[in-house]
């Protein structure tokens, strides 16, 4: 078992190498038999190659971005929806790349027939790649070491991946480190969830020692260290941790995206969000719009716009409240446009008044932000930045993520800011349009995991 983790990256590059050059294989025989002659005057064979190439590395960067090729990190059905949405966003792409080459629309049967065949060679690959991951790596057999009541949930969560992770026993860290060091010898991975620094140092420079695969859920101040830069001055290594959010330039190229971002997609948007307005009015006769007051950067008040999507006067009784699954509060047309987040367009408004940018923090409630802030006082920490349309926390969170995991999820992003990630994380937006576990609500009644802030805050706020 330990010699096939030595290859275990080679084997995956194997992997995903066999279904790239199978899909640009496809694509080089379609291309040379139904459009090579067909775009006015025929490239050379240094041309055809270019082709072919540029169609092999869209491919490969769209399917990297969305995780199409994470064979045994994902599940095999995630692994076969990134991958073919790569396939049809990549088709279309070159599709479009074509018809300007041979300045008119060309036949769009043999692209059909492409995709077509490209999907059901996904379908086969995956399924072939993933016996084969199972076969060579196993789950693993893990020892969970738990610090407080936190890790139930964390333990849930793992559960739901039997195909990679297997609990086979939790241990508490009131049992005593030389007891713990005991059992971790029956292991070669462990979990380490919310133990204290000392502790949590002993343990890891142990595994360390003794190569034991370690992991571990992360404190705020390692998700800080995390984004500090290296200073190599002296002979004693530091790190700096300059804690001041986004620089200036940073600051200017993030502002010029976001109005590039914004106006383009506006424009692009403004049928659907016509017959969304049109659809919600003609529902109740309603207003077609919510504000609300939001937090954005350094704690700025701001107006948010959404499409509304519940009940006029949804919070007149309830008052502030997060969605529950199956609120009656919200409407049917309001059910299907939270679930494709179009009720989030209105917000590109927001963006080009410079309110918000296209990728940041989500803004909180102000009242409810507050509510956080006395639970977890490190809750402000994501107004180092402009509230966001989508972010890491919307990319891989749920509506049901607890603050606390939203609040690392964020403090990461802003740690590790570039235009490239922003550019990632619009990008992996899209994949998750059409994922129903992203748009779920509350629980009811919320769970009470995670000391540092759940979710059942939020029936606690005061009515206004």
């Amino acid at each position: 078992m330990k010699s096939r983790k030595r290859y275990k990256r080679l084997i995956m590059f194997c992997t995903s190498f066999i279904i790239l050059a199978i899909v640009s294989v496809l694509w080089s025989l379609v291309w040379y038999s139904c459009y090579d002659d067909t775009i006015g005057v025929p490239f050379f064979r240094k041309g055809n190659w270019l082709v072919i190439a540029v169609y092999a590395l869209l491919s490969f960067t769209f399917t990297n971005i969305y995780g199409g090729y994470k064979i045994g990190f994902l599940k095999r059905g995630d692994v076969i929806y990134s991958s073919v949405l790569s396939c049809l966003f990549v088709n279309a792409v070159t599709y479009l790349q074509i018809s300007l080459m041979g300045r008119h629309f060309l036949s769009v049967t043999p692209m059909m027939i492409l995709t077509f065949v490209d999907i059901l060679c996904i379908f086969i690959w995956a399924i072939l790649a993933h016996k084969l991951y199972q076969y060579l790596y196993p789950p693993h057999k893990m020892l969970v070491i738990y610090g407080s009541d936190a890790a139930e949930s964390l333990v849930n969560k793992i559960n739901t991946r039997s195909d990679k992770y297997e609990i086979s026993e939790m241990i508490s860290i009131e049992e005593g480190l030389d007891r713990i060091f005991e059992r971790m010898c029956d292991y070669n991975s462990i979990i380490i969830c919310d133990v204290k620094a000392e502790a949590r140092n002993r343990i890891l420079k142990y595994c360390f020692a003794n190569s034991i695969r370690t992991y571990l859920t992360p404190k705020i101040s390692d998700t800080i260290v995390r984004g500090a830069d290296e200073i190599h001055l002296f002979d004693t290594p530091l790190l700096l941790c300059r804690n001041l959010g986004l620089t200036l330039e940073q600051r200017f190229l993030k502002r010029c995206f976001d109005m590039f971002f914004a106006s383009c997609l506006l424009i692009l948007s403004l049928p659907i969000m016509a017959i969304t307005a049109a659809a919600i009015k003609l529902y109740d006769r309603g207003p077609v719009f919510y504000k609300q007051l939001r937090l954005t950067i350094n704690g700025k008040v701001f107006t948010l716009y959404k499409f509304r999507s519940m009940i006029v006067n949804a919070e007149k009784q309830s008052g502030a409240r997060l969605a529950s699954e199956n609120d009656d509060r919200i409407t049917p047309i309001g059910r299907f446009i939270r679930k494709i987040r179009l009720d989030e367009l209105p917000q590109l408004l927001n963006i080009l008044k410079g309110d918000m940018s296209a990728v940041g923090p989500r803004p909180e409630r102000p009242e409810i932000s507050q509510q956080y802030e006395r639970e977890m006082p490190e809750f402000g920490f994501r107004l180092k930045v402009k509230a966001g349309l989508t972010g890491y926390a919307q990319v891989l969170g749920k509506y049901n993520t607890t603050p606390y995991d939203k609040l690392k999820l964020d403090l990461m992003y802003i740690e590790h800011y570039s235009i490239l990630l922003d550019i990632k994380l619009i990008l992996m937006t899209i994949k998750i349009l059409f994922m129903p576990s992203s748009t779920e609500g509350i629980e009811e009644p919320p769970s009470n995991s995670c000391k540092q802030g759940e979710i059942e805050l939020e029936e606690s706020l005061l009515k206004k």
